[in-house]
């Protein structure tokens, strides 16, 4: 459990918006050091001179976190400007709908990329730095989160590619915590798995790379309805960034591993395990809301 945040220095992908930023915030109030990391230059710029006005020492640097040079250098850079970092939150990450045959190679290879191997590389590149931190000062304490989603937990249909990320990233997290706690108690993890919370993630493909785009395709029916149903369930969401951001500190301090932005969609995750114990086929999603699975067959069906 970690209290002080004073003069600890903490790395942030995806901190030109939602979660990373507002986490960011957080980091500044509380006198932290921040390595803000996103692939959009303008939002990493506006975030940079916020925070540095705010009174934080910041490093801002524009990486793409799928690569792996590119994360090598980012750890490198930390390290001299900073040493070990204490916190690195891995939220980067980007959304994709449609039925989960008619999503591309380049979509496929994007998601993946940035949600699953993002978070990888965060941890590969900056968890042996922390171990040796803790290995040279036993006061020293470290903490990894990363953030999934309820899609890691949860399948909800016409979301095929991001649940798969999400998942990933929860089966990271959890090996992670266990790993850690074989070989020191100076570290620990928690993996975030937010429901609707108004951040950019639902216009995730503004930064999608030229090359993974598939050049003469058109978003197919269930794409575009994915897109606007994300839309809508992201804009009218009551819970927002900077709450999840408290809560994600408040998990740090308690050493809480699962932090949820709505504590209450766990009944759907309940009913999910339900489903897997008793070797049931998997409950129908819209059974609370049976409208809105009407209305979604009627449009893709139509």
């Amino acid at each position: 459990m970690i209290t002080d945040f004073k003069n600890k220095t903490a790395v942030l992908t995806g901190s030109g918006s939602g979660f990373g930023l507002e986490c960011a915030r957080i980091g500044a109030q509380r006198g932290m050091n921040l390595v803000l990391v996103d692939v959009q230059q303008d939002a990493l710029d506006r975030a940079a001179a916020e925070l540095t006005a705010a009174g934080a020492a910041v490093l801002a640097l524009k990486v793409d976190v799928s690569k792996a040079a590119e994360m090598d250098a980012l750890a490198q850079h930390v390290h001299e400007r900073f040493g070990a970092p204490h916190f690195i939150f891995n939220n980067a990450g980007v959304g994709s709908g449609g039925l989960i045959w008619e999503n591309t190679v380049q979509d496929w290879e994007w998601v993946l990329g940035v949600n699953v191997m993002g978070v990888a590389h965060g941890v590969r590149v900056f968890t042996p730095m922390m171990l040796e931190a803790a290995q040279k000062d036993t006061a020293y304490q470290g903490h990894i989160v990363n953030t999934a989603s309820m899609a890691g937990l949860l399948n909800a249909p016409n979301m095929g590619v991001y649940n798969v990320s999400k998942h990933a990233v929860v089966s990271l997290s959890e090996t992670l915590y266990q790993d850690l706690a074989l070989v020191t108690d100076q570290i620990s993890a928690s993996v975030l798995c937010p429901y609707f919370v108004p951040t950019g993630i639902s216009q995730s493909h503004r930064n999608r790379p030229n090359e993974l785009k598939a050049a003469g395709t058109k978003p197919t029916r269930s794409q575009l309805i994915g897109q606007a149903m994300s839309d809508k369930a992201v804009g009218s969401g009551k819970v927002t960034a900077a709450d999840v951001a408290l809560k994600v500190f408040d998990a740090i301090s308690a050493g809480q591993f699962y932090i949820y932005s709505h504590p209450k969609a766990i009944g759907s995750v309940q009913v999910r395990m339900e489903d897997i114990m008793l070797a049931r086929n998997p409950t129908d999603p819209f059974n609370h809301k049976p409208e809105l699975g009407v209305e979604l067959k009627k449009a893709l069906r139509g």
